[in-house]
């Protein structure tokens, strides 16, 4: 692992960004553009965590979601290492996204479903903080899915498994938030076509 003794560099002040192995980019660069959202996203499970935390004093369920949340966290990391790395440039035993992250994440979504009322209608994002950033980080997770969909077109070395394991990312934190907001009694808020303005 790098160790990071200096934060600022001056290298960017020309709006390129280094790639792992040295070459440089445009900070607007597809790739780029990718891996940050993957950290944007990361960061707001980060947050959902932080407010998960004050939930799981003994209850184990709720540990066991921080649990898949830290995992989730690890393989965004990789997924954005990957990213950030040409594939001329990546080392042995280099972790990767793989078929297997993807299947994990579709056993967690059948695990958290089991508790849950099944849906009839659209659900507004919200309930309790863990509940909303966990809605937050789904839709920042769908953006992601579309800057890797665009980025494959360019730079086809970008795994199938990337985009395979994000997609169902996103279902999963879908579904996350829901258990959560049922775990901490909050209600769904269902999607009214025909609603008014308030009076």
């Amino acid at each position: 692992m790098p160790k990071l003794t200096r934060i600022y560099t001056r290298a960017g002040d020309d709006g390129t960004t280094g790639l792992v192995g040295g070459s440089r980019v445009k900070k607007n660069d597809l790739r780029i553009a990718a891996y940050g959202t993957v950290d944007e996203l990361s960061s707001f499970i980060g947050v959902a965590r932080s407010h998960i935390s004050e939930h799981m004093q003994g209850d184990q369920a709720v540990q066991r979601l921080d649990a898949w949340l830290a995992w989730t966290q690890d393989m965004l990391f990789n997924l954005g290492a990957e990213l950030a790395t040409p594939v001329e440039k990546r080392w042995e035993n280099m972790p990767l996204i793989a078929a297997g992250e993807a299947k994990a994440l579709e056993r967690a979504i059948d695990e958290a479903q089991v508790e849950l009322p099944p849906l009839a209608n659209f659900i507004h994002p919200g309930g309790r903080p863990p509940g909303a950033f966990l809605h937050v980080a789904r839709t920042v997770c769908r953006r992601a899915e579309r800057q890797l969909v665009t980025l494959r077109d360019s730079v086809p070395e970008i795994s199938a498994d990337c985009v395979r394991y994000v997609n169902r990312l996103s279902d999963a934190l879908f579904v996350w938030a829901r258990w959560i907001n049922h775990r901490l009694n909050a209600p769904e808020r269902l999607w009214n076509a025909n609603a008014h303005p308030p009076a």
